[in-house]
């Protein structure tokens, strides 16, 4: 089914583009997208609309590309004009993820396949509120599109889904897989094998934030390394001081 932005866009499922051989398969939640400001004369109608896809998996939030992409859509004169958002709501997580994550870890973005057990995004609270809000009293009057994007879930990955991420593993050939929070251990590693854990605070009591451990995937020993979320290590946000201060200690034992 297909599912529309604000203004037109359509949402495009993002996977990993290169299909090389990787060292490290990290597996998030869902895909983000592209922000801008909405902006009427010197009016800000909207800080931060989610208006497209991200044009890559854990986009960078290049501010070169997101003009160009947010320049492709159009708007009626009199609803004013779109601009990047800040820098901070394009692409934050990409950047804690290179960051903060691979690096520590002694890799590259060119050694990682990424995955999302949702490989589309969804709306959050905040997100449906700004839509009913500034987006959708317009619709009528200047013959906008429905903005038809489903609600964040609570099930990111049905069991579907969970054989197409299982083959992205395998294509990878890598030999340790990176679970972003607890979602994806829940959904994706309980489901598809035993292991004696089903969060990150569970892990860590058996073995320690930062320690990877050994499942068995595909018929295959791999390590496994669940740690805490981008949001919660970047501190984007509504985020846990608990987790940021883990992952901070482990970040500088790495180093």
């Amino acid at each position: 089914m297909e599912y529309f932005y604000p203004f037109g866009e359509t949402v495009r499922r993002l996977v990993q583009q290169d299909r090389t051989p990787k060292q490290v398969f990290v597996l998030g939640v869902y895909a983000s997208a592209v922000h801008a400001r909405w902006k009427k004369g010197n009016e800000i109608i909207c800080q931060a609309l989610a208006v497209a896809s991200e044009p890559r998996i854990f986009w960078d939030g290049n501010p070169d590309e997101a003009r160009e992409i947010i320049s492709k859509i159009h708007l009626p004169s009199e609803l004013g004009s779109l601009e990047p958002a800040g820098s901070h709501l394009n692409g934050p997580s990409a950047k804690v993820l290179d960051e903060h994550i691979l690096a520590p870890l002694g890799y590259t973005r060119k050694e990682a396949w990424l995955c999302d057990l949702l490989p589309e995004t969804r709306l959050n609270n905040s997100q449906v509120r700004v839509l009913k809000t500034k987006y959708e009293p317009r619709i009528q009057q200047y013959g906008l599109n429905p903005v038809t994007i489903p609600k964040r879930p609570t099930v990111f990955c049905d069991i579907n889904r969970c054989k197409e991420i299982l083959a992205e593993l395998k294509e990878s050939r890598a030999n340790l897989l990176v679970l972003l929070g607890d979602i994806p251990i829940r959904q994706f590693l309980n489901r598809i094998t035993q292991v004696n854990y089903t969060s990150l605070q569970e892990y860590v009591y058996l073995y320690g934030y930062g320690n990877p451990s050994k499942a068995i995937i595909n018929g295959n020993s791999i390590n496994v390394l669940p740690i805490a979320h981008p949001r919660q290590i970047g501190a984007l946000g509504a985020h846990s001081e608990k987790w940021f201060q883990a992952h901070l200690e482990w970040e500088n034992k790495s180093k």
